[in-house]
């Protein structure tokens, strides 16, 4: 009871730090058994503070699981759910992103006095209808202040580090122009013979158009990095392309700053980092130093940057003011091997899989919470719990009242924390492939079982290959997964590495365990809401309108203003 009474009169509003890795694999941190990876600053989170050792992200991919993060909701009900192969904005020009209807956590500490910061990655849109109306930027969805990247970090924003998209692209053109051409012979041809009567000069101007489409297709591929590698500070951008250089210096910098400006009054700083998402990258302090190559010259570098944040609020006298949480927005990518050969993805442990699949290596994600005084040292939850979590937690902390108009899909952690509860409110999490419902996990209340149930598995070989390499990621339909009726089972507490999965023969409750999970699918799926699809292919696509550009765009957008900008820092 000493905790619970510390949280509600000695820390009224506390603030709250939220570090957040990209692609980080639960098994890079050295209090999750590593043991060549320096991660002292992290590890102290752990060691200080509770660990939550069945921490889930709500996908498997950037921009639906930091929807759910945001809003503490499943991303299907805001419409972040893909019903095509791409899960993810890939275009600074494209119109989706989080809905304005969507209320995030940084919305309701902004609304209760908080000041709120975005330091790093948003990932969830810039605009709707034209290039500036900020419909889905950082600022409209409850921070104060953004410095960062509203898309992500790819191999195509450093110039010698490949494509992402090079594979389709060399799959596709060849393809197109063998068909433009045959098509204009062929049409020549029955034009030749009298069998077409209309003027020639019409297929003239259908191939003209074509060769036009193809030709801006080529100058926006071989332009990707201008177009959408782009550093903004509030709704200005400062670099088009970025710079690298000293990025998560620069990053940690700005979270400095932003305590120390606030140091007297509540604050929310979400310092959302590049780190480990290829492109890898790590400034000259720390490029050669581990010894997993330039993964964990990246990993040792975010950990540095922690660790002088931690550093800036104990200078401050604010630690024990302050709930610090860190995560990984899903498991470590797997697949990410470098032009070079070398292995730019992370390592997920004893766990199978990794990004974009919901075996446990792509949703079982670090999650650590450090609150000297309120959060008792050496604390082990192992008991379910999500990135979603996270919203109710820090707006009941906050004193702010939860919407009541909607379904919130977390629960707030502090019972579990402070031990006034043994068991999560999560008695069962659904685990989504894109829009598709993948698998769902079920812990009775009864029982130490966590049981898992899969509708489907990707074709996806862990063992002497690379995942689902040949496609950058694994996809969540088609030929490219195996559906399974019934379902695949395991039971995680006594196989979390989910290599044998049970049968009627092996589980005597095989049928009723599948018919209580079925029951809670329907369930499930009568409380989700027909709402508009923003990663449809209209809403993912480019659109040249609204394209950001800092200077006119047969400049191809190159801008570097962040030595001037530095001197007006809010």
């Amino acid at each position: 009871m000493f905790y619970l009474w510390e949280v509600s009169n000695a820390v009224s509003k506390p603030n709250i730090v939220i570090f957040m890795a990209d692609d980080l694999g639960i098994g890079d941190l050295g209090c999750f058994g590593n043991r060549t990876l320096r991660t002292p600053n992290i590890d102290k989170l752990a060691r200080e503070g509770a660990m939550l050792t069945q921490h889930i992200a709500a996908s498997p991919l950037c921009t639906p699981s930091r929807a759910s993060f945001m809003t503490g909701r499943y991303s299907v009900r805001s419409g972040i759910a893909s019903v095509h192969r791409t899960g993810v904005f890939l275009f600074s020009g494209s119109s989706g992103g989080l809905p304005s209807e969507e209320t995030t956590f940084a919305k309701l500490l902004q609304q209760g006095g908080y000041s709120t910061a975005l330091i790093g990655k948003w990932h969830l849109g810039i605009n709707c209808n034209h290039s500036n109306d900020f419909c889905h930027h950082p600022l409209s969805h409850g921070f104060d202040y953004f410095y960062g990247i509203p898309l992500t970090n790819l191999r195509d924003c450093i110039p010698g580090h490949g494509s992402v998209f090079a594979n389709g692209f060399k799959m596709y053109i060849p393809t197109a122009l063998q068909f433009i051409g045959i098509a204009l012979i062929s049409l020549k041809a029955v034009h030749y013979l009298g069998l077409f009567r209309g003027p020639i000069r019409a297929l003239g101007y259908f191939f003209l158009m074509t060769s036009v489409l193809l030709g801006l297709l080529l100058l926006f591929w071989y332009n990707y990095r201008y177009l959408n590698c782009i550093l903004m500070r509030n709704h200005t951008i400062i670099q088009q392309p970025w710079i690298y250089e000293d990025f998560t210096q620069r990053f940690t910098e700005e979270g400095k700053r932003f305590i120390k400006r606030n140091s007297e009054a509540p604050f929310l700083l979400f310092l959302s980092y590049l780190h480990v998402h290829t492109a890898l990258f790590a400034s000259q302090t720390f490029k050669g130093k581990s010894k997993h190559g330039l993964y964990g010259d990246a990993v040792e570098e975010m950990d540095w940057s922690v660790g002088e944040i931690l550093h800036v609020l104990d200078q401050w006298h604010l630690s024990e003011k302050t709930l610090v949480y860190f995560t990984s927005d899903q498991g470590a990518h797997i697949e990410e091997i470098s032009i070079n050969g070398e292995v730019h993805g992370g390592y997920n442990g004893i766990y199978k899989g990794g990004k974009s699949t919901n075996w446990e290596g792509g949703i079982r994600v670090p999650g650590l919470i450090y609150w000297p005084g309120v959060v008792e040292p050496n604390t082990h939850i192992d008991e379910p719990t999500s990135n979603m979590d996270i919203f109710p937690t820090v707006v009941k902390l906050a004193g702010a009242s939860l919407p009541k108009d909607r379904i919130i899909d977390g629960h707030d952690l502090m019972p579990l924390l402070q031990g006034n509860a043994v068991r999560s409110k999560h008695e069962f999490l659904f685990h989504y492939c894109n829009a598709h419902l993948n698998a769902v996990r079920w812990h009775p209340g009864n029982s130490t079982s966590i049981w898992k149930a899969f509708f489907f598995t990707p074709n996806f070989s862990p063992e002497g290959s690379n995942g689902c390499y040949d496609y950058h990621v694994c996809f969540c339909q088609g030929d490219f997964v195996t559906h399974h009726d019934p379902p695949l089972l395991f039971d995680l507490s006594k196989d979390p590495e989910e290599k044998n999965p049970l049968t009627p023969e092996t589980e005597s409750q095989f049928y009723e365990i599948i018919q209580v999970i079925q029951q809670a699918v329907n369930n499930h799926t009568t409380s989700l809401p027909n709402v508009p699809n923003q990663l449809s292919l209209d809403n993912i696509l480019w659109k040249p309108w609204l394209q950001p550009c800092c200077s006119s765009f047969l400049q191809f957008c190159y801008c570097d203003h962040e030595a001037e900008e530095n001197k007006d820092v809010p």
